[in-house]
């Protein structure tokens, strides 16, 4: 007989009370543990050299950086004084005004409005905010580095001349405050100043432009001025018109503007220049959004389409004017399609014939442009009382040949070209070529030039 044995293994006691109990008893321990633990010996500490700092992994460095608040814009003097004394100081005039205007700042952000600092210190809103502002234009010439005469003007006053400049930038803000004080302009002299210098480069395309220095305050004073004597002598009023040339002559800093002012002044004849081509003198202009508005004299033109052919041009009103003390305008027809475009000098004399060719595009215009301008429509502004080709230089509208599309209805062509053809009579002579305004007006003004 054969005789089996099997020895089980003793099955593992977990303390759990996750698990039911093991019926057979856990094995005894025959030996205590010794649970105290033992204590960690430091064999060595790598403390590093006195002005030597511990560099931490990426994983390590503190993020963590604490607040530092900016340096006080308040003079030294005046960085201890509590509410009262701030108060105390504006009400008093106690220092130079812009040495005290940054109070008006810090009491603005302990909770004070304009017009609980007006009834406390005196001092109007309008001027709390004129001398904030104003010390801050004051810091920026320092910072520029004008010169010791010019500064030391505005340590009695000043601040409305330094608020009119507010929006210039850096070298024009200091260009604009020498000029100012050497000319002993005050603030509305000043603010014009400063809207001639932020005006100028919007100009590029208009007359005798280029012969006036753009970094000269001067210059776009004398340019601004200068095209303000043009609008007064499109409206016929000569004695405007020479006061305006007279104040441009006064201020004019560049050889090349004073000639011009010279000769425009004494009534010389003073060719245009050519914009297109090399030898082409009609102007190639782009509207700008708010011109209309800020012109002195405007002209009002019916407008017809280009596909219309010559049915639709001949059909337009040839006499529009103002009537009454309201200058209403009244048209020698009914019209539907009217535009307003500013008094400029090509157009500003222009009384019978007038009209407004709307074109869907650039491409029938006789030079070469960039792609994306002969896409543009424009507005080619035509005198319909000069039909007769004279001029070589000059352009006319014409009637298109083209493919029967409708499109091609009329064109613009030089005179040269229309003489070799046997062309003598046009539908009108061209006196101006008009783009639609654009939002990115300061790119365009790069891409033309």
């Amino acid at each position: 007989m054969f005789s089996l044995t099997v020895n089980s293994p003793k099955p593992l006691s977990l303390s759990t009370p996750f698990l039911p109990s093991h019926p057979h008893p856990p094995p005894s321990i025959t030996h205590k543990p010794n649970l105290t633990p033992k204590p960690i010996k430091i064999v060595s500490l790598i403390i590093p050299p006195s002005g030597q700092k511990y560099s931490l992994g990426p994983q390590q460095q503190q993020l963590y950086q604490p607040f530092r608040p900016p340096p006080s814009p308040l003079p030294p003097k005046f960085r201890n004084l509590d509410t009262n004394s701030k108060l105390e100081v504006l009400a008093n005039r106690l220092g130079l005004w812009f040495e005290y205007a940054p109070l008006i700042s810090a009491l603005f952000n302990e909770g004070f409005t304009p017009a609980t600092l007006e009834e406390l210190t005196g001092i109007t809103g309008v001027e709390q905010n004129r001398l904030v502002v104003g010390a801050q234009v004051l810091e920026s010439l320092v910072e520029s580095n004008v010169d010791k005469e010019t500064l030391a003007y505005f340590d009695t006053g000043g601040s409305e001349l330094l608020y009119e400049i507010r929006l210039l930038n850096a070298r024009q803000r200091a260009d604009a405050a020498r000029f100012s004080v050497r000319n002993g302009f005050d603030a509305k002299q000043a603010q014009d100043v400063a809207r001639a210098m932020k005006d100028y480069p919007r100009r590029r395309m208009e007359y005798r432009w280029d012969k006036f220095d753009g970094d000269s305050p001067g210059d776009c004073l004398a340019f601004w001025l200068f095209r303000l004597a043009q609008e007064h002598a499109a409206a016929g009023a000569e004695e405007s018109r020479v006061d305006a040339m007279e104040k441009a002559l006064e201020v004019v800093e560049s050889e090349s503007g004073r000639n011009v002012l010279v000769q425009e002044l004494q009534g010389k004849e003073v060719a245009k220049e050519s914009v297109v081509d090399d030898a082409l003198t009609v102007p190639l202009v782009r509207l700008k959004f708010g011109e209309v508005a800020e012109s002195t004299t405007v002209v009002v033109l019916p407008v017809c389409k280009a596909e219309q052919r010559e049915f639709e041009l001949e059909a337009a009103p040839w006499e529009c004017v103002g009537v009454g003390e309201f200058g209403v305008v009244e048209a020698d027809k009914d019209w539907r399609r009217w535009v307003v475009l500013p008094g400029w000098q090509p157009i500003a004399g222009l009384e019978r014939g007038g009209v407004a060719v709307a074109f869907k595009s650039g491409k029938f215009l006789p030079w070469r442009e960039k792609r994306k301008y002969k896409e543009e429509p424009v507005l080619v502004v035509t005198d319909r009382g000069r039909k007769e080709v004279a001029l070589d230089d000059g352009f006319y509208l014409v009637l298109g040949v083209g493919n029967g599309s409708g499109d091609e209805g009329l064109k613009v062509e030089r005179g040269l070209t229309l003489k070799e053809m046997g062309v003598n009579k046009s539908l009108g002579m061209v006196l101006l070529v008009v783009r639609p305004p654009r939002w990115d007006d300061e790119d365009q003004l790069v891409d033309d030039d």
